[in-house]
């Protein structure tokens, strides 16, 4: 089997920057308050641009960064769950902007563990020889699926892409890589789509729903927390088991950014430094999908990670889903650094 290495990466935010007292004008919160509890001091929203156009500037910076020219890409997948529409999928969109014409594109939904997923997936083309070159995208708009109105939410997410260029290597370059999925916990962390019967009912004497409600992220907190540090947990020590990796020759664990003292919290129970973690959840939010291929590209762009590196990324999300993905960094650290 093919080997697969991590060749480029790129992230793309929305201009628009809400900050935490800003939005302390519109409910009632403040800044320390969502500092105390989240870490986040300000996140990104999309105005004019979908989904698709985010995740198409990610690709289009991943691309830059590498010699691999968009018709080369023999699959796209992006992990979403604020697609632009129900069909055709956000993928597809983005292969046409990139005119990707010779990619397979498709999207999943595995939430806030979707960059891992999608990485999972695409790992397994290439390893098989099915393709060579895979561009793997964590796209999401939160911004259009949160009650503004609900602080308990609303101060949590913001919306962002990232993206990575995987390739067929000789070389080891992803060294362990799991999923799971728990759909008993699905109502801990949700967003309904269209109910059934709501649309069309005089045509088929239904009862139209009248309690007016809307389809927003609904989240039980403290379940979710306790979840996550589980799940957190267990992943960077199979990961470490895995790979018979011991946590001192790891160099980074990029864990998906949700809140600040959960990962903190994990660093603790880890007995691992903070200084091991890399964190941006201050900037962003939680940008669900993106948050961790955004941090990936953070670090290669600021020249933290260098060639032969090992680098640990785990995530989760509703569904219940969750994942972690060892890899052995091959991209050489930029010159300029």
């Amino acid at each position: 089997m093919n080997e697969v290495q991590v060749v480029a990466t790129g992230r793309y935010a929305p201009k628009k920057v809400l900050t935490n007292a800003e939005l302390s004008k519109v409910i009632d919160t403040n800044d320390e308050w969502i500092k105390t509890r989240t870490g986040i001091s300000q996140r990104r929203i999309a105005l004019e641009e979908n989904t698709s156009d985010l995740a198409t500037k990610a690709a289009q910076r991943a691309l830059e960064k590498s010699k691999i020219k968009a018709e080369e890409l023999d699959l796209i997948i992006v992990a979403t769950v604020t697609p632009d529409c129900y069909t055709p999928s956000t993928a597809c969109i983005v292969q046409k902007n990139l005119k990707a014409k010779a990619a397979t594109a498709f999207d999943i939904n595995a939430a806030c563990s979707g960059f891992i997923y999608a990485f999972n997936i695409a790992s397994q083309f290439i390893k098989t020889k099915t393709v060579k070159k895979a561009l793997i995208i964590g796209a999401e708009t939160l911004s259009k699926i949160c009650d503004w109105n609900d602080r308990s939410t609303c101060v949590l997410f913001g919306d962002g892409a990232g993206a990575a260029i995987l390739s067929s290597s000789k070389e080891p370059g992803l060294l362990s890589i799991y999923a799971g999925s728990n759909g008993e916990g699905e109502h801990l962390l949700k967003c309904k789509a269209e109910t059934l019967g709501v649309n069309n009912t005089d045509l088929i004497g239904m009862e139209k729903k009248e309690d007016g409600s809307l389809n927003f992220i609904s989240m039980e907190g403290r379940e979710v927390f306790k979840f996550a540090v589980k799940v957190m947990d267990e992943g960077v020590n199979k990961l470490l088991k895995d790979t018979s990796l011991k946590m001192e020759e790891v160099q980074y664990i990029i864990p998906h950014q949700a809140n600040l003292r959960m990962i903190e919290y994990i660093s603790k129970k880890l007995k691992v430094g903070m200084d091991k973690f890399y964190t941006n959840i201050q900037h962003y939010g939680n940008t669900s999908s993106a948050s961790i291929p955004i941090a990936l590209d953070e670090m290669n762009e600021k020249g933290l990670l260098k060639k032969g590196d090992n680098v640990l990324m785990v995530g989760f999300g509703g569904g219940l889903t969750w994942g972690g993905a060892a890899v052995k960094w091959s991209i050489e650290k930029n010159k300029e650094e």
